[in-house]
This record gives C-alpha cells, sequence and structure tokens, in this order.
C-alpha cells in the first residue's frame, strides 16, 4: 500500500510539472508573439515615413482630409471601394463593431445595412492595420493621392527648414543675449573694481597729500620762529609806513624760504648718495639716508625728496649743517629772491661802493666782518643781463687748521728731532689758516631776473666771504648790484 501511495504521488507530480512548463511554455509564446507584433509595427511605420515621409497616424489624417476634400470631385471610387473606406474609418475610429453599441438602422435603409456588414467583416482588425488599409486602398483608387501627398510633405519640409531657422535664430539671439549679459556683468565688475581702485588710489594721494601738508606746515612753523624777527626788519625797511605791504613780502618771503630750503636740502641729499656711490663702486645705488651732509627736517618722509620714513621726529627740527666730526656746526642760512629788481638797483646805485664788475674769468670775494651789535647778516645781489656765481663762507677768528707740510719727494711728514723739532713746530705756527666753513656752495644765479636775497645767523666772531664767481665766463665780464647789512 505504501509503494501505490508513492506511485500515485509521483505520477500527481510529474503531470503538475507537465502543466507548470505546458503554461510557462504559453505565457512565453504569448510574450514572444507580442514581441514579434511590436517589432513588425515598428518597422512597418518605418517603412512608411520612409516611403511617404509621415508616420502612419500622419499619413491617415492627410488621407482622411484628402477622402473628404475630393470624393466626388477629383475622384470618384466605386460603391464597394466606398463602403470599405467608410467601415474602415469606424473601426479606426470606434473600433470593432458593437451591436449593443450602434443604433438600430431600418430595414430599407440598404447603404447603412451594406455599411454595416463592411464593418462587420473587419472583425477584431487592429486599429494601425485599419489605417494602413485606408491609405493604401485610397492610393489604388485615387492618383492624385500620392501627389498631395508629396506636396504635403515638401510643405512638411519646407515648415522644418522655418522651425530649424527659427529654433537657430532663437538660439543664436539667446547665445548673444547671453554673451552680452556676461560681457556686460564683466564690465561691471571692471567697473566696480576700477572704482575701488580709483577711490582707494585717490584716499592713498590725499593722505599722502595731507601728510605732505602737514610735514610743510611743521617744517614752515620752524622757518618761521627762526626768520620771523629777520623778515620782519627786513619788511620793515622795504616797506616803512605799509603793513599791509610788509605781510605780504613776509609771506612771500617765508615761502621763497621754504623753497630755497627744500632745494638745498635735496641738492644736498644727491651730494651725499653720489658720494656714497663713488664710495661703493660697482654697487648698485641705494635710497639716501641721513649723513654729515643733510638737512634734518621732517620733509626728508616727503615723496618729492624719496626720503626714509624713520628720519622725521621732532628731534630732527635743529636745521642745522653738520660739518666733519671735530668741526663746528654752522646753521644753515635762509635764501629767497623777489622780482624788485628796477627799486633795487635805483637804492643800491646811490652807493658806488655796491656796484662792482667782475671781470671774465674772475672771482671776486667780498670780506664782511661780524659785527658786535650784530647777530644776523642779510645780503642782497642782481647783475645785469647775465647770470653769477654765488657763494657765501665764514672765517672763523679764532679758530684755524694747519697748513699741509710734506716732502715733494715722498709726499711724508719731515719729522725733526731735539731743537729741529721745536724750530719747525714755530714755523707750522706761523703757517697755520683760518677755518673757513661753506654756508652756501657756489652755483650760477639767475640774478639778472630777480633780485637773490638772503640771512644767516652769526656762528660766532669772524669774517663773511661773499663769493661772486664768473671763472666760467671768458668773454663777458659781469656788473654786479649788493648790499650787505646786519641785524640784532
Amino acid at each position: 500500500m505504501v509503494v501505490m501511495a508513492a506511485e500515485v504521488q509521483q505520477v500527481f507530480d510529474s503531470r503538475l510539472n507537465a502543466n507548470d512548463t505546458t503554461e510557462t511554455h504559453e505565457i512565453h509564446t504569448e510574450e514572444c508573439c507580442k514581441s514579434c507584433e511590436k517589432d513588425e509595427e515598428t518597422q512597418r511605420s518605418w517603412i512608411l515615413e520612409r516611403n511617404w515621409g509621415f508616420t502612419l497616424e500622419e499619413l491617415f489624417g492627410i488621407a482622411l482630409k484628402f477622402f473628404k476634400e475630393m470624393c466626388g470631385k477629383a475622384f470618384n471610387p466605386t460603391y464597394e471601394e466606398n463602403l470599405r473606406l467608410v467601415a474602415l474609418h469606424k473601426q479606426i475610429t470606434l473600433g470593432p463593431f458593437d451591436p449593443k453599441a450602434c443604433p438600430e438602422i431600418g430595414f430599407f435603409d440598404l447603404l447603412g445595412n451594406d455599411r454595416r456588414k463592411e464593418w462587420l467583416q473587419l472583425g477584431s482588425m487592429a486599429k494601425e492595420d485599419a489605417m494602413e488599409d485606408f491609405v493604401k486602398l485610397l492610393n489604388s483608387c485615387c492618383n492624385l493621392f500620392a501627389p498631395y501627398v508629396q506636396s504635403h510633405k515638401i510643405e512638411k519640409e519646407e515648415h522644418e527648414k522655418r522651425q530649424k531657422a527659427e529654433e537657430e535664430r532663437l538660439r543664436l539671439e539667446r547665445e548673444e543675449l547671453e554673451r552680452r549679459r556676461l560681457e556686460e556683468e564683466a564690465r561691471l565688475r571692471e567697473e566696480n573694481e576700477r572704482r575701488k581702485q580709483e577711490v582707494e588710489q585717490s584716499r592713498k594721494d590725499d593722505g599722502v597729500r595731507l601728510q605732505i601738508t602737514h610735514q610743510k606746515q611743521h617744517i614752515m612753523a620752524v622757518l618761521k620762529a627762526q626768520t620771523a624777527v629777520q623778515f620782519q626788519q627786513y619788511a620793515e625797511q622795504q616797506f616803512p609806513d605799509n603793513p599791509e605791504q610788509q605781510q605780504i613780502l613776509i609771506q612771500q618771503l617765508q615761502e621763497q624760504h621754504y623753497q630755497q630750503y627744500m632745494h638745498q636740502a635735496l641738492r644736498l641729499q644727491q651730494m651725499a648718495l653720489q658720494k656714497q656711490q663713488e664710495d661703493t663702486g660697482a654697487q648698485e645705488a641705494q635710497p639716501p639716508v641721513a649723513s654729515n651732509d643733510t638737512v634734518s627736517n621732517p620733509s626728508s618722509q616727503s615723496n618729492s625728496l624719496h626720503i626714509q620714513e624713520d628720519q622725521a621726529d621732532s628731534k630732527a627740527f635743529n636745521l642745522e649743517l653738520e660739518g666733519k666730526q671735530g668741526e663746528v656746526t654752522v646753521v644753515a642760512p635762509s635764501m629767497w629772491t623777489r622780482p624788485q629788481m628796477k627799486e633795487f638797483k635805483e637804492k643800491v646805485l646811490h652807493d658806488k661802493d655796491c656796484v662792482v664788475t667782475v671781470g671774465r674769468g674772475e672771482v671776486l670775494t667780498v670780506r664782511v666782518p661780524t659785527h658786535e651789535d650784530g647777530s644776523h647778516l642779510f645780503w642782497e645781489f642782481s647783475t645785469d643781463n647775465y647770470d653769477i656765481g654765488f657763494g657765501l663762507y665764514f672765517e672763523w677768528k679764532d679758530l684755524t687748521k694747519p697748513a699741509s707740510n710734506k716732502k715733494e719727494e715722498g709726499s711724508a711728514v719731515e719729522i725733526i728731532e731735539g731743537a729741529a723739532q721745536v724750530e719747525g713746530e714755530k714755523d707750522m705756527e706761523e703757517s697755520r689758516l683760518p677755518l673757513v666753513n661753506e654756508v652756501v656752495p657756489v652755483s650760477r644765479r639767475d640774478s639778472h631776473e630777480e633780485v637773490y636775497a638772503g640771512s644767516h645767523q652769526y656762528p660766532g666772531q669772524g669774517v663773511y666771504l661773499l663769493r661772486f664767481d664768473n671763472s666760467y665766463s671768458l668773454w663777458r665780464p659781469k656788473v654786479v648790484y649788493y648790499r650787505v647789512y646786519y641785524t640784532r
């Protein structure tokens, strides 16, 4: 019994597996059929579109339009063809014939009954097949359908071309608008960046100008404090009874004094830089720094002089020309110019000693000793027609420098022993020369265009040497009008 039951179960399982295999095979076959149908429809649609230039739906629409517009006019299909076309149209639009959905038709409506019969014969024909049969039947019964479709094809191609051209034009317009937008954004960014740079540069320039203005005011305040008394006395001498003119002249003198002072500071710095370059030889030029020949003042920070900022402290306002180590310090002079040449020459002509002629190639030195009651020396000079070199030196009364006493053979200092040495020292003392300091270096002045004037504080007792240099002129003598006086 157990064996029989096992055999029955085995038979049942085999049948069940066979049924499952059959169902699976049927499902697979149905899927393959559907896939083949889709492939056939795709192939058929591609063939139609290649032959006619339209998809099946588009081609059916053109055919239906042609049938409605041209039937009975451009072509006359037969009765059977007309029935077939109408039946295919109903199959496409309404689907297979359904008696329940369609209204009843009278017995004597022969055309309606024939159309029902033709529609019924189509059975379950697919919509795509019905559209394809409709197009083929219409093309076979009317020779005008193919040219009609061809005209629509040409119109479609032209429309597509116009559409593509319009799309290309719109694309180019969009690209152009985008390019302009990007360019405008870039321009705005550049403009904003340029404005920021201009604002920053303007702020820096304003800061530099403000700094220079403060420096100038500071320097002028120091210069005014040193020259206020001298300029006031000079203005009172020029305009005794006119305070307004005195103030105007004082302002002019102070401004000219500032310009001359800055010019001299720059020149001395250039000389120091040149000396440094000569000492370093082939080395590159370094920025000018404070040296023994420079004028210490806060204008050393200004851009026009290119001096380092670390020299702009309050201790720098001593306004001194420092000599070498061991020499006596000489205060810097004050110098200015004024245009009243005619009035100056008329005043000087009354004193014949104040008009001198410096011959060609000559140097004339005027010695002016310091006065016991004076504290400052003033000078003014002018020339006719041509310029002249001018310099100022101070010869100390009680200070001397040793004269060089060297042998010509070996250029060595001679050393004498015993009594001969004492006798040599006496000779050297007799030959010692007075110490002379340069106050204003000799340089050519356009004294034929303006009156050159200046003042200098006595450094001690001694003699001022006013040097008028015409050594550079080999053909022209120069007539010099000058005036020298002192103030307390």
